[in-house]
């Protein structure tokens, strides 16, 4: 079993801003692995399948960035799934534009998702895919950042980050080598 967790926030206003990269990531995952959006449950949209016997979720939380840790306890629990099934995508300013980076386990950083989810699951020990977005600019405040939609230049990157997180995820699934997956995918 694997539960791919692209975090981010539901809504139309959303969609094309930095905090949505997990979302971005995890609705082009499930097309490519030719999953469909179908079932909510667990305070989730969920597409899910099989691919070689293996169960394979993926979701996209309807709680809001800041409450992702809701959604992701239920999944683990409506699943029987542990931490170790879990791999969750998010956007990390503390990285820069373009970047992308895996890890198997680790603190949350300053991302509010993260903080949630790792206090509702009680445990850091989760493969998180994190996409560089940069750091803000000095006169932005954080939160208007990460929710303002990507400009036009920074997009063809993004995109283009976004593809190698998915066909690194694809990977993982077909190897489960979360070492493999670290060096081979984190630039």
């Amino acid at each position: 079993m694997l539960i791919a967790v692209g975090l981010g926030n539901f809504g139309a206003e959303y969609v094309n801003t930095y905090h949505n990269c997990g979302y971005m990531t995890a609705a082009l995952l499930a097309e490519e692995l030719g999953f469909k959006f179908k079932k909510k449950a667990c305070s989730a949209d969920i597409a899910e399948g099989f691919i070689n016997g293996e169960k394979i979720v993926v979701a996209l939380p309807l709680t809001y960035m800041n409450n992702s840790g809701i959604a992701v306890k239920e999944l683990l629990g409506y699943y029987k799934a542990t931490v170790a099934d879990l791999v969750v995508i998010y956007d990390d300013i503390d990285l820069p534009n373009g970047s992308l980076r895996i890890r198997r386990s680790g603190s949350a950083g300053t991302h509010n998702g993260m903080k949630s989810i790792i206090g509702e699951i009680k445990s850091q020990d989760f493969v998180r895919v994190r996409i560089g977005i940069g750091g803000k600019p000095e006169y932005m405040d954080l939160k208007d950042y990460v929710l303002m939609n990507v400009p036009k230049d920074v997009q063809p990157v993004l995109a283009e980050t976004i593809k190698k997180a998915v066909n690194g995820i694809k990977g993982y699934i077909a190897v489960r080598d979360a070492e493999k997956f670290m060096r081979e995918f984190s630039k």
